[in-house]
């Protein structure tokens, strides 16, 4: 216990030292893993170590690079190796991977420095989409997560928590803050640093979100030990993010130019994009330590390596202004 606990101070003081804790803000990209892992044509590894390498020069402080889970299931991930082991390693930036399993965790311990600087784990609000999604209850998926969470600590390695379909369920419709509550405290209970409140299927709105983490709150879990991380499925997630910083909310998950997507909702549009967020955040006076013009930069980058259109509508906007500046520029020439 005394370890896990060191382990969770290290990290809240490593990303909390560069600016106060109530002006900060960390934003979470998870576009190289949960934005990618859905592409139905494989990315070639050299596109996604581009991709990591020039996120890693935006000001991001934490890049969840890629998954520890079966290419069988998820081939698009199958690089993992590869991947961790030519990214460029940035100082200050933290590397992360999600490993659901023993044999994940093992692997990216086995990588040495060529690694990750912490690990994540998920479970489920729904047991529907437990089952569905990792073919276990959630009480059998948080104790096979338990031995993960031991081997990672006995390394010094802080893990994240994910529970999905925090508000919504795409098998059981809506889900109470009653069912989420004692899946966040066994969690950090089990010694996780933070826990990622994830939307899943995108059908939160603000007041579902200030129940939610109302009753987090309330029950004695701290803002601090909590991340957003919406899908923006009705429109709804910037939305979300506000409410959600208004209620103490200090890291926010989010894809890079909105790439990703819950396959189990009809034209859901993906990841709230990160351009959007940082947008919003600098707007509220927020501090990031993200450039923003680097960012929608990036964001362009994948999307044109993916051939698909730029989810993020700021960057859309920025993208347009700089257009018509060139126009006006030329024409002055």
């Amino acid at each position: 216990m005394l370890l896990r606990r060191m382990i969770q101070y290290n990290i809240t003081s490593r990303q909390l030292s560069s600016s106060s804790k109530n002006n900060f803000v960390r934003i979470f990209e998870v576009g190289p893993r949960d934005g990618l892992q859905n592409e139905k044509v494989q990315v070639p590894t050299s596109i996604k170590v581009d991709f990591v390498n020039r996120l890693s020069r935006t000001g991001l402080k934490c890049i969840e690079v890629t998954s520890f889970v079966s290419p069988k299931w998820v081939p698009q991930m199958g690089d993992h190796v590869e991947v961790l082991a030519t990214i460029d390693r940035i100082p200050g930036v933290c590397y992360s991977a999600l490993t659901p399993n023993v044999q994940g965790i093992n692997k990216v311990l086995s990588l040495g420095k060529k690694g990750v600087d912490e690990v994540a784990i998920f479970s489920a609000a729904s047991e529907t989409f437990s089952k569905k999604n990792i073919n276990c209850s959630i009480e059998t998926s948080i104790q096979r997560f338990d031995e993960v969470v031991k081997i990672a600590h006995e390394k010094n390695l802080p893990v994240r928590g994910y529970v999905s379909c925090v508000v919504g369920c795409p098998y059981e419709g809506k889900i109470s803050p009653a069912q989420v509550v004692p899946i966040v405290q066994k969690l950090l209970d089990m010694g996780c640093y933070e826990i990622s409140l994830g939307d899943t299927i995108g059908v939160g709105t603000p007041k579902s979100i200030q129940e939610l983490l109302e009753a987090l709150i309330r029950s004695g879990i701290p803002s601090d030990k909590l991340a957003i991380h919406c899908h923006d499925t009705y429109g709804q997630a910037i939305a979300n993010i506000a409410q959600a910083l208004e209620l103490g909310i200090r890291c926010v998950d989010s894809s890079v130019a909105g790439l990703g997507g819950c396959p189990y909702a009809k034209g859901a549009t993906g990841n709230v994009a990160t351009e959007d967020v940082v947008y919003l955040l600098h707007g509220l006076g927020y501090e990031t330590g993200v450039d923003l013009d680097r960012l929608v930069d990036v964001g362009q980058f994948i999307t044109d390596a993916l051939k698909r259109q730029n989810g993020s509508r700021v960057a859309n906007a920025l993208l347009c202004q700089r257009q018509d500046q060139t126009t006006t520029k030329n024409k002055q020439q």
